[in-house]
C-alpha cells in the first residue's frame, strides 16, 4: 500500500499539463489544476485519509473527515475557452461618391441596400448600387464597334443586366465584356425604370459597383452639401452577422477554424456559432495591455442574433472533445512527490493511489479526462467533501 508520504503537499512545478489533438491548453488550466491539488493534497494529509492496505476506510467513516466518495465513470468531455466579444456585421467598406452635385438624399443609419436599389440622391438623381468587384471608374457607353469598350466593369454591367430581367441570355452572353447594342437597350430600359434620361449611357456618378448588398453603417454626408467627386458619403457593411472576439496571442494555439462555439448575447440567451478565421498577427490595444489577434464566428443561426450592432457577448469555445472516457472532478487529482498524479480508488474498505495520466479539460464542470491501470466505471475515489 501507499504511504501517505508518497503524496505532495503541493502540485509540483513541472506537473504535465493536459494536451488535446497537440493543441496548448492555457495556462488558466494548469493553474486550476494545480490550486485544486493543493486543498486536496493539504485536506487529506492533514486528515489522515489514507490508510494501509486492510485496514477500515477512514474518509468513508470518519464523520470528521473532510473528504467523500464519488464514482468514477465516463460520459462525453469538451475543454472550451471563454472570451469576450462584440456582435456586428462583417466587414467595413466607405462608398465614395462620383457624381457632381448637391446631396438630395440619404440612407438611413441600419438600412439595407440590394442590387438595383437607391444608395442615395445627387442633384435629385439616384446613384444606384450595382454588384461588381470592380469600382465605377469611367462612363460608359457605346462604341463604334462593340469591341471599343470592354473590361471588367462593362462585365460587371452586362451580368446585372440580365440578372435584373432587363436583357436575356441570347441577347448579352453569360461572362460578356463588349458594350455591344445589346447591352445600351437594356441600360435604357434600366434608366426608365428609375424615372431618368434614357440614354444609354451609364455617367460615372449614376452607379456604385459592390460586390454584395450592404448595410448602412454611418452616413458622413449633409443633405444639402456639395458632394465633390472622390469624397466619401457614407460608410458601409455587409448584411452578414458576425462575431470577433480580440484573442489574447498566447491563447492561439487554443483555437482553429472550425472550432464550435457557444455565443451568450446581451439577453442570456445562447446560439451556436462556428470560428471561421484566426488572426496570425498580433497587435497591442491602443489602451496598453497584452498583443492580441482578431478571431472571427459566424453565428449558425444568424437571425437569432437579433440586430444589434456592436454589443458586448460572451463566447465559449470548443477546442477539443472526447467520447464515452472516464472522468473525475479535477479536485480528485493528487500530486505524486515523484511527479504525476494520482487518484485515489476505494475497494472492499481499502484505499489505494492508482497514477494517472491526464488529457482532456472542462473548466466549465471541473472535469478532467484520466487513464490509468485498472481503473474502470464504477469505481469508488476520494473527493474533497462539498
Amino acid at each position: 500500500m501507499t504511504d501517505q508520504t508518497d503524496v505532495a503537499t503541493a502540485a509540483p512545478t513541472d506537473a504535465p499539463v493536459a494536451r488535446s489533438a497537440g493543441r496548448h491548453r492555457g495556462r488558466r488550466v494548469l493553474i486550476a489544476v494545480g490550486l485544486a491539488v493543493v486543498v486536496a493534497v493539504a485536506v487529506l494529509a492533514a486528515t489522515g485519509t489514507f490508510a494501509a492496505v486492510g485496514k477500515p476506510n477512514s474518509a468513508a467513516t470518519d464523520n470528521n473527515s473532510p473528504s467523500s466518495l464519488t464514482t468514477l465513470h465516463r460520459q462525453d468531455l469538451s475543454a472550451q475557452t471563454d472570451v469576450s466579444a462584440t456582435l456586428s456585421y462583417a466587414g467595413n467598406t466607405s462608398i465614395v461618391n462620383q457624381a457632381q452635385g448637391t446631396i438630395t438624399a440619404l440612407p438611413s443609419i441600419g438600412q439595407v441596400i440590394g442590387q438595383d436599389q437607391v444608395l442615395y440622391e445627387v442633384n435629385g438623381e439616384p446613384v444606384v448600387l450595382i454588384y461588381g468587384s470592380t469600382p465605377a471608374y469611367r462612363t460608359l457607353s457605346e462604341g463604334a464597334y462593340a469591341s471599343d469598350v470592354t473590361g471588367p466593369d462593362v462585365a460587371e454591367l452586362n451580368a446585372d443586366l440580365v440578372t435584373l430581367g432587363y436583357a436575356t441570355t441570347s441577347e448579352i452572353p453569360a461572362n460578356s465584356d463588349e458594350f455591344t447594342w445589346e447591352t445600351k437597350d437594356a441600360l435604357e430600359k434600366l434608366q426608365a425604370h428609375f424615372g431618368v434620361a434614357q440614354t444609354g449611357t451609364l455617367t460615372l456618378g449614376q452607379a456604385v459597383f459592390l460586390p454584395a448588398a450592404v448595410r448602412i453603417a454611418a452616413v458622413s454626408a449633409t443633405l444639402g452639401a456639395a458632394a465633390p467627386p472622390g469624397q466619401a458619403v457614407l460608410t458601409a457593411t455587409s448584411d452578414s452577422r458576425q462575431v470577433t472576439i480580440a484573442l489574447d496571442a498566447s491563447q492561439e494555439s487554443e483555437v482553429a477554424v472550425g472550432d464550435k462555439v457557444t455565443i451568450t448575447l446581451p439577453n442570456n440567451e445562447a446560439t451556436p456559432g462556428v470560428v471561421t478565421s484566426v488572426g496570425n498577427v498580433a497587435s497591442t490595444p491602443s489602451g496598453g495591455g497584452n498583443p492580441t489577434i482578431t478571431v472571427e464566428v459566424t453565428p449558425s443561426d444568424p437571425a437569432a442574433t437579433g440586430t444589434l450592432d456592436q454589443a458586448p457577448v460572451e463566447v465559449a469555445i470548443t477546442t477539443g472533445s472526447v467520447t464515452n472516457t472516464l472522468v473525475v472532478p479535477v479536485d480528485a487529482l493528487l500530486a505524486l512527490s515523484s511527479g504525476g498524479y494520482a487518484v485515489e480508488v476505494v475497494t472492499a474498505g481499502v484505499h489505494h493511489l492508482v497514477p494517472v495520466s491526464l488529457g482532456l479539460f472542462d473548466d466549465a464542470d471541473g472535469l478532467v479526462q484520466i487513464t490509468g491501470s485498472g481503473l474502470s466505471a464504477g469505481q469508488r475515489i476520494v473527493v474533497p467533501a462539498p
